[in-house]
């Protein structure tokens, strides 16, 4: 017979029927008479309950059944006289796929730290709780490219290895070919890249945004989702060495174009995990509440699923960054000084600032606008002030900025201008200004951190958590 997934079994609900099911064992329990298996096969948050008759098994096969071991099961659906579950599996036939040392197998079915599963990430997808997170990224990796086809966005796939600095930090992984114990040198002393597999300096991409641009420029709207690269030595619960971005680049849009893309794209985001993945969602509210039970009120997390519906049933609300300030001014926590960061014109807000506009002032997420221009990137649209630039960030509670985006700056002088003042090598950068010199249009993007938004739709903590195989300083393991 054909295998039949626990979630459709569970879904389907037909006693008699017979199946076969192949899953991971989670628990076993029972008496000398009767064992009850929980079997999953990460189709679903759910376990298939099996009752195995002990007369019915080989002692041997049934001292095999073990937790993490995998087993295939025949056998016949009827209705379960217990609690938690509606059906149940007699199982006729079980087949030992594959064993599990309960001495050595070190997913236990106990509690264990997030730590703990970190250090075990090849095993920890088989928790209930690392099956539920990616479950739930891989639904909103669907949704995601569902959205942006619906809109009739070109998905396009820009490079990981790249010889600019989106972002002009200088903080990049390189990418060489060369001996690192005995490179090529110039005539002064330096490595000779002209030398190297691809004859200039090269790293791992920051983000696909200027490429991204550049197919904008002709197919009008495009979408990037890929993976990029910081080599910041940030060792938080807020910073990935690698971690995958979204970022849509749209022709003929202006900065309110943007903004109300970003809203209606994570709005659609958030229905799409409320539609199709509540029995997750609905798991890991309940592990949130218990993680939190001994927090005072006013310290706990909103409800996830009630976080959910906070965002997806407001409007958000469009501000200036100079009005952001004003607010952050007049407000208790600033005249108490209760801020750990300093408030003022011209600071890049920190999250305790975001947090605070969102969940205390406005109570609803917040979309600000037209930022100092000295805290951002080269290539965003200078406004008439002189000032500030096209920018916006979107700030979501508990979590603060979820996107940044802005208009672009798309005319050339400005641009190169700007550019000069930030040392940006303009020369090497032409193929960025050919865009600018031929057929210039309004145009604007912004970028979405995946692991950042799977945080927030998770109501997990940690960055690490919502990535299968995190890359952090000090750590490439698995």
């Amino acid at each position: 017979m054909k295998r039949t997934k626990i979630k459709d079994i569970l879904l389907g609900e037909k006693a008699n029927d017979t199946v076969v099911a192949k899953g991971w064992v989670r628990t076993k329990r029972g008496s000398k008479n009767v064992y009850f298996i929980a079997l999953n096969d990460g189709s679903t948050i759910h376990n298939l309950q099996v009752v195995a008759d002990v007369n019915n098994f080989d002692e041997s096969l049934l001292r095999e059944i073990n937790t993490g071991a995998a087993l295939s099961i025949t056998g016949r659906l009827t209705e379960s006289a217990g609690s938690g579950q509606n059906i149940e599996l007699i199982a006729a036939q079980i087949e030992l796929l594959g064993a599990a040392d309960p001495e050595q197998y070190p997913i236990q079915p106990k509690k264990h730290s997030l730590e703990f599963l970190r250090e075990n990430a090849h095993l920890r997808f088989r928790t209930n709780t690392f099956s539920a997170i990616f479950r739930i990224r891989h639904a909103m990796a669907f949704a995601i490219h569902k959205y942006f086809n619906g809109k009739g966005f070109n998905y396009l796939h820009t490079p990981i290895i790249t010889a600019s600095d989106a972002e002009g930090a200088g903080q990049m992984f390189r990418v060489s070919t060369l001996d690192p114990k005995n490179p090529p040198l110039t005539e002064t002393g330096e490595i000779d890249y002209s030398q190297d597999f691809f004859g200039k300096p090269t790293n791992l991409t920051v983000s696909g945004q200027l490429e991204g641009e550049l197919g904008a420029m002709a197919l009008g709207e495009i979408y990037t989702f890929g993976p990029t690269f910081r080599a910041e030595n940030s060792n938080t619960a807020r910073h990935l060495a690698e971690f995958w971005m979204i970022e849509p680049e749209m022709a003929f849009y202006d900065l309110k174009d943007n903004m109300d893309l970003a809203e209606e794209f994570l709005k659609s985001l958030i229905q799409y995990a409320l539609e199709n993945c509540m029995d997750d969602l609905q798991f890991l509210a309940s592990r949130l509440q218990q993680e939190e039970k001994d927090k005072p009120a006013d310290q706990r997390s909103m409800d996830l699923i009630e976080k959910l519906k906070f965002v997806l049933e407001n409007d958000f609300i469009r501000i200036t960054y100079t009005e952001a300030i004003e607010i952050l001014k007049n407000s208790t926590p600033y005249k108490k000084k209760k801020f750990q960061f300093p408030v003022e014109w011209g600071i890049d807000l920190q999250s305790e600032h975001e947090r605070y506009l969102v969940e205390k002032h406005f109570k609803c997420p917040v979309i600000l606008i037209n930022y100092p221009k000295e805290i951002k990137a080269f290539y965003m649209k200078q406004n008439d002030d002189g000032k500030t630039v096209g920018a916006m960030d979107v700030l979501f509670p508990q979590i603060g900025e979820i996107i940044g985006g802005s208009q672009r700056e798309e005319n050339l002088e400005k641009l190169e201008t700007r550019m000069r003042e930030m040392n940006i090598p303009v020369e090497e950068m032409w193929w960025y200004l050919d865009t600018r010199r031929f057929g210039s249009v309004v145009h604007s993007g912004f970028g979405l951190g995946f692991e950042r938004f799977i945080l927030f739709v998770t109501g997990m903590g940690n960055i690490r958590d919502v990535i299968p195989f995190a890359r952090t300083p000090k750590n490439a393991e698995f």
